[in-house]
């Protein structure tokens, strides 16, 4: 983008709303691209609130139990991240052949296809397919929106209106627990959530089709008229001149750039692993978007209706309304980060925040440890009140059935579920076949019927936990990652360096996503958040050898530091604008 990236601040996002207020024809621009992060943010909520259903009794076709394995849920969630990284790769390559518009639209169109290809789902198939396509949509939207809102933006409120798109995304996602919140007893209930996902891919469509292409674009396609005419609906008439002069100058020195790089794709990465100053880029880009990932943050917003449920909240609706809570903390958290990002540092805010991930995460840890251990007992009159034929097998053959309680019911096999005791939820209850006939027996005595989570006095305290974790997320390694990959490669390398650090962000969300069922049947709820907690210290360590402060630094300063090497210092130090200690 011409100028590179610019940092917002307040100035910034007063003179933004000004500008936006005297020409709303910018807003529009902006909003209607926007939308595109609200698809992702939309879509993982949406997938998060759906999932919780996949397995209800008397929804259809869907919950038949071997459908239900943990295989097939995480497919069905990761698959969408699976088709992100493939279509953010083709993606770029529509942006620069066909235009920043044309992509955009037809990431709407296979966003919509995919989002009616789940609502229509008679199998499993069906819902990975259409999860692949959303994601395919998602990952071309994801990278284009921002730029294309880069390059109709004025220069002087560039960084506030592109810096919206986080917030955008963390929105989207508090937006699909609040509709879905209100389908949780609606027939047909998961496909009217994915269904609905589909929704602001028609706005974003519509909306497009009135729109110009990007300036920039045009420019680059020598429709020198045509990008004119756009920058005088955006510029004042004394400002389209020096525009006009700015785009010309970053387009031939970006033709300068490519000429003596060479435009295939292995002299490229060749130049950039040759290159000391790319490489540490590299080095610290890459470290924070890995980092980001396998603190586990996607497990909380890709799996929080069933985290929630493992916390002992039964109902799916209480599920979703509880997980509504940690969606709003997250947007919140995304617009605290705009107003400290730039006064504390990227650093140091990451820095803080992965020491409270990392006790948020022990915390939740020692929580579903003793919530396990506490789970109430089976009891054997308990079980056999139902009629022997209804007990789950695996427990009638057990021979110390007394050594059962709740959770090892449950994970015991995917055919049993936990019938709590009629007078208190607490008290040993009936370990018996998870099928909906015999739900809806237990159901009809007033007990409630767990297959995720057990009866637990620590629930409120897990979902508090879960609340102050996305506290300790969101404003520093929710944001900062994208910011340092915007500032810490020289300009001509920006889009190449930050492009590979995003697929290495896609690739570990596409890890973690598809794993964090598996682990915790492996390892059980606690062993899983231990586990993340070792990865987020790691993360920890490699932040802070290899992830110097860009704060305040003009472009060739962060070169300059990088050529001459990054020594770590926490925080706090007067010298270390110049990486040195």
């Amino acid at each position: 983008m011409e100028g590179g990236v610019t940092k917002p601040d307040k100035t910034e996002f007063t003179e933004c709303w000004r500008t936006s207020w005297r020409t709303p024809y910018i807003m529009r621009l902006a909003f209607s691209a926007g939308i595109g992060g609200l698809l992702f943010g939309y879509d993982t909520g949406t997938d998060a609130n759906a999932d919780a259903f996949f397995t209800c009794p008397n929804v259809d076709v869907l919950s038949e139990p071997h459908k239900s394995d943990a295989f097939y849920q995480e497919t069905i969630v990761s698959m969408a991240v699976a088709g992100a990284i493939v279509g953010a790769a083709f993606g770029g390559w529509i942006n620069d052949k066909y235009g920043r518009k044309i992509s955009i639209l037809l990431a709407d169109i296979v966003f919509f296809i995919g989002a009616v290809v789940m609502a229509a789902s008679v199998a499993p198939w069906m819902i990975i397919i259409g999860r692949i396509s959303v994601g395919l949509g998602v990952g071309m939207a994801s990278m284009t929106s921002p730029l294309y809102i880069s390059e109709v933006s004025p220069a002087r409120i560039r960084g506030a209106l592109v810096s919206t798109n986080g917030l955008l995304i963390t929105g989207g996602q508090f937006l699909a627990y609040l509709i879905n919140l209100a389908f949780t007893k609606t027939p047909g209930t998961w496909r009217w959530m994915l269904g609905v996902a589909g929704v602001p891919a028609i706005v974003q469509f519509f909306l497009m089709l009135s729109l110009p292409e990007s300036p920039r674009w045009l420019y680059r396609q020598d429709k020198v008229k045509e990008a004119r005419e756009i920058l005088e609906k955006i510029y004042s008439v004394d400002e389209v001149e020096e525009e006009m002069k700015a785009l010309q100058s970053s387009i031939e020195a970006e033709k300068a750039d490519e000429e003596s790089i060479g435009n295939g794709l292995l002299s490229r990465l060749k130049n950039i692993w040759g290159n000391r100053v790319v490489r540490r880029g590299l080095y610290a880009g890459v470290t924070v978007q890995v980092a980001q990932q396998f603190v586990g943050i996607n497990t909380v917003m890709y799996y929080s209706p069933t985290i929630v449920q493992l916390a002992g909240f039964a109902s799916n609706k209480t599920a979703l309304a509880l997980s509504l809570i940690t969606s709003g903390l997250n947007a919140i958290g995304s617009v605290v980060s705009m107003g400290f990002v730039d006064r504390f540092g990227r650093r140091r805010l990451m820095i803080i925040s992965m020491f409270g991930i990392i006790i948020c995460l022990l915390a939740l840890s020692g929580l579903f440890y003793a919530a396990s251990n506490h789970a109430p007992n089976i009891s054997s009159s308990e079980s056999l009140h139902f009629g022997r034929n209804l007990t789950c097998s695996s427990f009638l053959q057990e021979s110390q059935p007394s050594t059962w309680n709740c959770m090892k019911c449950l994970k015991a096999s995917s055919d049993c579920a936990f019938c709590a005791n009629g007078d208190n939820k607490y008290q040993p209850g009936a370990c018996l076949a998870a099928t909906d006939a015999i739900k809806g027996m237990c159901q009809g005595e007033h007990r409630t019927w767990y297959t995720k989570g057990c009866p637990t006095k620590f629930g409120l305290f897990a979902v508090l936990l879960l609340g102050m974790y996305i506290i300790s997320y969101s404003p520093g390694m929710g944001t900062a990652p994208w910011i340092v990959n915007s500032e810490i490669y020289p300009l001509r390398y920006r889009g190449v360096g930050g492009g590979i650090a995003a697929v290495f962000n896609w690739i570990s969300n596409l890890i973690v996503s598809e794993t964090f069922l598996t682990l915790t049947e492996a390892l059980g709820s606690s062993g899983t958040f231990v586990l993340f907690a070792v990865f987020s210290f790691m993360g920890l360590v490699a932040i802070y050898f290899l992830v110097p402060e860009t704060k305040g630094l003009q472009f060739e300063e962060v070169e300059k530091m990088l050529e001459k090497g990054f020594k770590p210092r926490l925080c706090c130090n007067r010298n270390e604008k110049d990486g040195s200690k």
